[in-house]
């Protein structure tokens, strides 16, 4: 299954001889195998393709259905606009004056490895993480090279960072998202608990919520503690009071 699936291109349904480059192929073993002028030349082809080509198809689709559904509502609304995401998007939310959501460690910047909480702009909500991506704690046992570029660059702390997301790193990284100019800042509940040895769970990766490529890894996170022990815990809680009050929100 693993060869039959190690394609490049995958034919149009409805039109014979016509084909379109398959989703991510650049991590499979055709791709690989290429040489470098042949790599470029598929590279070329495939951006044009998922980013360009239907640039024009997609914003009229959007507006055919994004004005209906927010004019039925006084909700503020925000997309979720992570992954790979047309260049029509950016200059279609700013016309419907939609929210953009920013994860710290998925910039929206390609040339950049992590956002920078103090300059987002102010039409955007900011967050540490999604239902569909690991927690703060989760994300920063991932990757070693990671972990140590975030924590000397965007932490500005000299030497290696500490095998464990502490407490403390955790209380710099909300600080600074809830600093941000950015009008919104909704942080998972998790990432919250996360500033308390006492409280936050011990596995990390008990607190992750989806993992989209794992079907049986669906929505099954539960809180550990009850509303009443939460309400209970008075110093976690003023803590974090005092915390968003200082920010200024």
């Amino acid at each position: 299954m693993d060869l039959a699936a190690n394609v490049l291109f995958i034919p149009q349904p409805g039109k014979e001889d016509a084909y379109h480059p398959r989703i991510s192929a650049q991590f499979n073993y055709s791709y690989k195998a290429l040489d470098e002028n042949s790599k470029f030349a598929f590279n070329r082809l495939y951006d044009h393709f998922f980013y360009k080509r239907h640039n024009e198809f997609w914003y009229h689709q959007a507006m055919k259905k994004l004005p209906p559904l927010i004019s039925a509502t006084k909700m503020l609304c925000c997309a979720e606009d992570l992954g790979m995401i047309p260049d029509c998007v950016p200059p279609l939310m700013k016309e419907l004056a939609m929210l953009s959501l920013e994860v710290q460690r998925m910039p929206k910047d390609k040339y950049r490895d992590f956002g920078d909480p103090a300059s987002y702009p102010y039409l955007w909500v900011c967050t540490t993480g999604s239902h569909d991506t690991s927690t703060l704690r989760g994300w920063w046992e991932e990757d070693r090279n990671i972990t140590n570029r975030f924590f000397n660059t965007v932490l500005g702390m000299p030497g290696e960072a500490p095998v464990y997301c502490e407490p403390w790193i955790c209380m710099q990284v909300i600080r600074d998202h809830l600093r941000c100019p950015a009008m919104l800042c909704i942080l998972p509940w998790q990432d919250w608990m996360s500033v308390s040895g006492k409280l936050r769970r011990e596995n990390p990766h008990d607190e992750r919520i989806n993992v989209p490529a794992i079907v049986p890894h669906y929505w099954r996170y539960r809180m550990h503690m009850t509303l009443e022990e939460l309400l209970a815990e008075k110093d976690f809680n003023n803590d974090l009071k005092n915390l968003i009050l200082d920010s200024g929100r």
